[in-house]
C-alpha cells in the first residue's frame, strides 16, 4: 500500500508536471509557487484539490454569493504571471480577487497590488487569507471591476483573473506607458490569452501566446450572438 503523499510532494508534482511543461520556465516564478502555500488559499471543501490541474470552485468560501466563482488552474495562474515580467517597483490591478491566491503570487513581484472583488463574501475570503499568511502590500477591495475607479489612478500591470469576450477598452487607458494588461478573451471552446502593452499615447502592442478557457468576469460588456 502507497503512502498518501505530503503536500510539499503534492506541490513539487504540480511544478513539475503541470507548470513546467506548459512552458513556465522563469526559476524565479517556480521557487515563488514552491514557496507560496497554495492549499491556504482553497476553501476547505475543495482543499484536497488545491494542487490538481483544474478550476477550483469557490462557491464554499466564506459567505461567496455569485455563481461560478473559481480559482484559475495552477499552471495558467502561472504563465501569466510569468509572461506579465512584473519588477518590484511596479503597481498592479487585478481584477477578480478570488480567493486571493494570485493577488499573493503578484505581492511577491510587485510593490503594491489592488485586487477587485465584486463578491462582498469573496473579497472577505481574500483579504482574509492574505492577512493570514503575512501579505500585506495587497488591498482587497469590494468592486465591480467593469466600472472604472472614481479616483482614475494609473497601473504598471492590469490581471483579469477570469475571461472576456473582447479587450476592455475602458482598462487600457489605466495603464501607465510601458504597462502591460493580461487578460483571457474570447467564447468557448478557444480562447487565447492576450498581452496588451501601451507602448505610447495611443499605441499598443498586443501579443496572444497561448490558449486556454477561464470563466467569465461579471458585468464586461460581451458583443450580441444574434444577426438581424
Amino acid at each position: 500500500m502507497n503512502p498518501t503523499p505530503t503536500l510539499e510532494r503534492l506541490r513539487f508534482n504540480m511544478i513539475e508536471q503541470q507548470i513546467r511543461p506548459w512552458d513556465v520556465l522563469d526559476l524565479d516564478i517556480l521557487d515563488l509557487l514552491a514557496q507560496i502555500r497554495r492549499e491556504d488559499y482553497v476553501p476547505e471543501a475543495h482543499r484536497a484539490l488545491a494542487f490538481f490541474d483544474m478550476e477550483i470552485p469557490l462557491e464554499g468560501a466564506s459567505t461567496a454569493k455569485e455563481p461560478g466563482q473559481c480559482m484559475l488552474s495552477p499552471k495558467v495562474e502561472a504563465r501569466m504571471l510569468q509572461d506579465l515580467h512584473i519588477q518590484k517597483h511596479e503597481s498592479v490591478l487585478e481584477i477578480g480577487a478570488g480567493s486571493g491566491f494570485m493577488a499573493a503570487l503578484l505581492a511577491h513581484r510587485a510593490a503594491q497590488v489592488l485586487s477587485l472583488e465584486i463578491d462582498p463574501g469573496l473579497a472577505a475570503f481574500a483579504a482574509a487569507n492574505l492577512r493570514r499568511n503575512g501579505v500585506t502590500n495587497v488591498e482587497v477591495r469590494h468592486a465591480d471591476g467593469a466600472t472604472p475607479l472614481a479616483s482614475g489612478p494609473t497601473f504598471d500591470v492590469i490581471v483579469l483573473s477570469g475571461s472576456v469576450a473582447r479587450i476592455p477598452q475602458g482598462l487600457l487607458g489605466s495603464l501607465n506607458i510601458g504597462g502591460r494588461l493580461a487578460a483571457v478573451v474570447g467564447d468557448e471552446p478557444m480562447m487565447r490569452a492576450h498581452f496588451v502593452t501601451r507602448t505610447g499615447e495611443g499605441k499598443w502592442d498586443v501579443l496572444q501566446p497561448w490558449d486556454t478557457v477561464a470563466p467569465r468576469l461579471l458585468n464586461f460588456p460581451a458583443p450580441s450572438r444574434f444577426n438581424f
